[in-house]
């Protein structure tokens, strides 16, 4: 049971992690209506932090709020998978090009040292740190594009997606694809070569065949 002496703001934010771990673990499955005053009785607090909660929740793309009917876990198939995949490629692949049209020497300078700190970091052991900075790499690639609605779109796709996957399929949550280890290395040198040329072509081409290349590996995980 959690306090309700507790900080309201601080109250919201235990609720919020407890139904996020409920998610992720699989207690709550996709697809389940998320009802108030269940879960307040369960996490013994009031419906207004639950309530809060789940408008959190709802924006890091593991809730979806319907109509007239309430709130539900997100429940993706494998088409959504790979739409949003495709999507993505084609949106990264379009930023990549801008920005290497616009990208700084400061900004190739990290992009190197986050390829760096990539390789060090391929083990599984080190998977949930890869995974925080192969996403680092992407962001700044393009946020590099100086594109706002790119930029705002793709920040929006990554600040919901991945979440949304592990909570649909929790194995992607926990081991890294196989076979793209070296895979993405090669990758992710090709395109910061193309970004420190200037080349915005090639740039774009690189980018969207990397995004492309990952999605196939993991619908053949989705698969299994």
């Amino acid at each position: 049971m959690i306090s309700d002496t507790q900080s309201h703001k601080q109250l919201r934010n235990i609720v919020a992690d407890r139904m996020r771990t409920a998610i992720l673990d699989g207690q709550y499955k996709p697809g389940e209506w998320m009802r108030q005053e269940r879960i307040a009785q369960e996490l013994g607090v009031s419906q207004m932090p639950v309530r809060e909660a789940l408008k959190q929740l709802a924006s890091e793309g593991l809730i979806e709020h319907v109509p007239y009917r309430g709130a539900r876990v997100v429940d993706i198939s494998p088409i959504d998978v790979e739409d949003i995949y495709a999507m993505r490629g084609f949106l990264e692949g379009r930023a990549a090009g801008f920005a290497a049209a616009n990208i700084t020497p400061e900004e190739i300078t990290e992009l190197k040292q986050l390829h760096s700190e990539i390789e060090d970091n391929l083990s599984p052991e080190h998977f949930l740190r890869y995974r925080e900075l192969n996403r680092r790499f992407h962001e700044l690639i393009f946020t590099a594009s100086r594109r706002p609605y790119l930029i705002r779109t793709l920040g929006l796709l990554w600040a919901a997606f991945p979440t949304m996957l592990i909570g649909n399929y929790p194995r992607t949550a926990s081991q890294p694809l196989a076979g793209r280890d070296n895979v993405d290395k090669i990758e992710h040198a090709a395109i910061i070569d193309a970004l420190e040329k200037g080349d915005t072509v090639i740039a774009q081409k690189v980018m969207q065949e990397h995004v492309e290349s990952v999605m196939g590996k993991l619908m053949g995980m989705i698969a299994e």
